[in-house]
């Protein structure tokens, strides 16, 4: 018997984006439904209990975050779907905001479909947020304090003012809390740090 294709819901107010995703994904083996406001999408998926949400931002009625926040509400019933923004809105700051509302991912358009397929399919096999970053990467309050301003867009002068240490000493907490993390940048390493509530930007 054929594994059952695995649910998408769509969440997308532009009805000719949402029929090109629908698409795509199908051609890819997913089974995708689409709604096309945040309300009709928040219900679509107490109604069908998808596999994975990939939701816009900038949604008539309600938002995406906000979709996400209510979704939060009811966790832990809701809380296994993986859900990934998928918007045009490219600024650090909508993403930080959507890590920190807990978001799987957050992919930009326009979209890549190759790069959105590896996505989901990693989700879906249940690469947990929870499970990529070090709950406890053992970072020490000058690197946390450090890495919360790199998140807050300080530089390194800045953050040796505000906290009162050299610019020097302030690079060296953020490099030390960068390998701790895995990370390629500073900035990487604030949303990984982010991602896994080990500061609040």
């Amino acid at each position: 018997m054929a594994e059952a294709r695995k649910k998408i819901l769509c969440i997308e107010d532009d009805s000719g984006v949402a029929a090109m995703i629908a698409e795509e994904l199908a051609d890819r083996g997913f089974e995708v439904m689409a709604a096309h406001d945040g309300h009709e999408g928040f219900v679509a998926i107490l109604k069908n209990m998808p596999d994975l949400v990939l939701c816009d931002i900038n949604l008539p009625v309600m938002s995406g975050f906000e979709v996400l926040e209510r979704l939060n509400a009811l966790a832990p019933r809701l809380g296994h779907i993986p859900f990934v923004f998928l918007t045009a809105l490219t600024d650090r700051d909508n993403e930080l905001r959507a890590r920190r509302l807990g978001a799987d991912d957050y992919v930009t358009k326009p979209i890549d479909f190759d790069m959105l397929e590896m996505i989901i399919n990693a989700r879906l096999a249940g690469v947990a947020r929870n499970e990529m970053w070090p709950k406890l990467a053992m970072l020490n309050e000058r690197e946390i304090e450090a890495l919360t301003w790199v998140a807050r867009g300080k530089t390194s002068a800045e953050i040796a003012d505000l906290v009162g240490l050299s610019k020097r000493t302030v690079d060296f907490h953020l490099d030390n809390a960068r390998v701790k993390l895995g990370a390629a940048t500073r900035t990487e390493a604030a949303i990984k740090a982010a991602i896994g509530k080990l500061i609040e930007p």
